[in-house]
């Protein structure tokens, strides 16, 4: 059996993470993230997903201890940052469509 080297895994985890980030990124119906549940579920199932990776990284020695919780965190940071910026930019926009109505 190959030996995965450490970094290689965090560089995994962490395209994963990248790839869950643009999944709302790129969702540019702000609408459809506030109030789409099916949205919302695959957002979440991304997330659990991830998280029982870094779990797994974490069992099997690749993670420290620790070290998998700050990659969850860092990535709900960014998440959280993502949709405060979505809804910003929706209330913008909806503030200027009513001054230009």
């Amino acid at each position: 059996m190959e030996q995965i080297s450490s970094k290689y895994a965090v560089e995994l985890l962490l395209e994963d993470a990248n790839r869950i980030k643009l999944l709302i990124r790129n969702q540019h119906n702000s609408l459809c993230i506030s109030q789409c549940k099916a949205f919302e579920e695959v957002v979440d199932t991304q997330m659990y997903g991830f998280s029982r990776q870094v779990l797994y990284a974490e069992k099997i020695g690749v993670l420290k201890r620790g070290e998998g919780q700050k990659m969850l965190s860092a990535l709900e940071a960014d998440l959280n940052q993502l949709y405060t910026d979505l809804y910003e930019n929706r209330s913008q926009d909806s503030l200027e469509s009513s001054w230009e109505a």
